[in-house]
């Protein structure tokens, strides 16, 4: 993390440190995670970086910005990087995580072919691989860790799933562990470890009461279907919670950078907060908050106020110069009435046919009365959250007027990070 006189965040110096490996991005939904890890992932690759983003989000968006048409389960490379000279070296890859597909690479490669053909075909494990509650967070972890053991890129940039869910990842291993070490499980595998007619004896006698009650509660194939599932997996359950408890001391590691994503409104950044608490709590390496979408003004120092009044003047200017003899003065938007048309009356010849200057003038100045009072918002929103995380560096990113869509989309977003402190936005 690198922080300039102000306290803004740096992000080129994180980008290009060498010794910084995975950065994750993790906010609510709906403030642009997605499109933030896009941009840091193209800057970076486009710094020298050999890059690779892992979204988790089953949004279609960074396969559209990147110019992909479809992202799975295994590193596509973008074309179109523009990487020259000392970062001529840079690429860019990005994918989409497949739970189950992970979860069945899993399988294949820590069991033999036997073993790992029937726990493919297990219902059970059918069903806990397409959408077990935590499956996805667990595959998470597991994909990160298969990407830095590779050793294929030297930078992973991780995408989050949206809302507070974001960081279920980090608690994938603890909750690994309490469904393996839970007495259901020691009951489901112990008929497997005592093996054969000791075994049975022992499910038959010691077990029964047990097992009849599992069999009413969720069916006896679906026990049976456990059953057989717990047993071949059995050898199995020790690697998959060292693999994550690794996973996880990785993520503390200083070589990984989080970053929290969000926008400048008051739900997003309570849960900004809620995520800087939490990282702090399990003692994760926190870079900064990218603040997303951030409105500024060519004119601030035309406050709200001066606005408004301004605005008013030219309508009770307009309404004192109206034309002698007249009592009042017909809007645009009031039709004349049929007498008038019929008889060719000077009132429905006089109506304007389109608003005048000092009409769009005083519009034009209501409308920037709204945006100064959306930028105060928004400060006052951000103090709040500086006030109480003064440690938190803040990187800025003025709004667009429209959606990212493409590379130049993605590179316009990373240069506007890279300037990080006052967005620079004009009406």
């Amino acid at each position: 993390m690198t922080l300039n006189p102000e306290g803004a965040l740096d992000i080129d110096p994180l980008l290009d440190d060498p010794a910084t490996r995975i950065v994750v991005c993790c906010g609510s939904g709906g403030v642009g995670k997605t499109t933030t890890a896009a941009a840091l992932g193209l800057r970076a690759a486009e710094r020298g970086r050999k890059v690779v983003v892992l979204t988790i989000d089953p949004a279609r968006r960074l396969a559209q910005s990147m110019g992909i048409d479809s992202l799975d389960n295994v590193p596509r490379r973008v074309k179109g990087v523009e990487a020259t000279g000392d970062a001529a070296g840079g690429e860019l890859h990005a994918m989409m995580l497949d739970m189950k597909r992970t979860f069945d690479e899993i399988v294949e490669a820590h069991a033999d072919g036997e073993r790992a053909e029937a726990i493919l075909n297990n219902p059970f494990y059918q069903s806990l691989s397409a959408g077990f509650a935590g499956t996805q967070e667990y595959m998470a972890m597991e994909k990160l860790g298969q990407l830095r053991a590779r050793d294929t890129w030297d930078l992973i940039i991780v995408d989050t799933p949206p809302s507070r869910s974001a960081l279920d990842f980090l608690d994938a291993p603890k909750r690994l562990g309490s469904f393996l070490d839970g007495k259901l499980i020691r009951v489901l595998m112990a008929p497997a470890k005592v093996g054969g007619r000791a075994g049975m004896k022992f499910l038959n006698v010691g077990m029964s009461m047990m097992t009849g009650a599992l069999g009413k509660l969720l069916g006896g194939q679906l026990l049976r279907d456990v059953q057989t599932f717990v047993a071949a997996m059995d050898t199995m359950f020790g690697g998959f919670r060292t693999r994550a408890d690794a996973t996880y001391k990785l993520l503390q590691a200083p070589g990984t950078a989080f970053l929290v994503v969000a926008a400048p409104e008051r739900d997003a950044l309570r849960e900004a907060a809620y995520f800087v608490e939490r990282l702090a709590a399990e003692r994760m390496p926190l870079a900064g908050l990218v603040l997303n979408r951030v409105h500024g003004s060519g004119a601030d120092r035309l406050s709200a106020e001066r606005a408004l009044a301004a605005a008013e003047n030219l309508d009770e200017r307009r309404i004192v110069d109206q034309a002698p003899g007249k009592e009042e003065v017909r809007t645009p938007s009031e039709p004349a009435s049929e007498s008038d048309t019929a008889s060719g009356s000077p009132a429905a010849a006089e109506t304007p046919a389109h608003p005048s200057t000092e009409q769009l003038t005083a519009g034009l100045l209501r409308l920037h009365a709204e945006r100064m009072r959306l930028v105060a918002r928004e400060q006052r929103t951000r103090d709040r959250f500086t006030a109480l995380h003064p440690e938190v560096a803040v990187a800025e990113i003025a709004a667009l007027p429209g959606d990212v869509h493409d590379l130049a989309g993605l590179r316009d977003i990373g240069d506007r990070l890279a300037a990080g402190g006052t967005p620079a936005g004009a009406e």
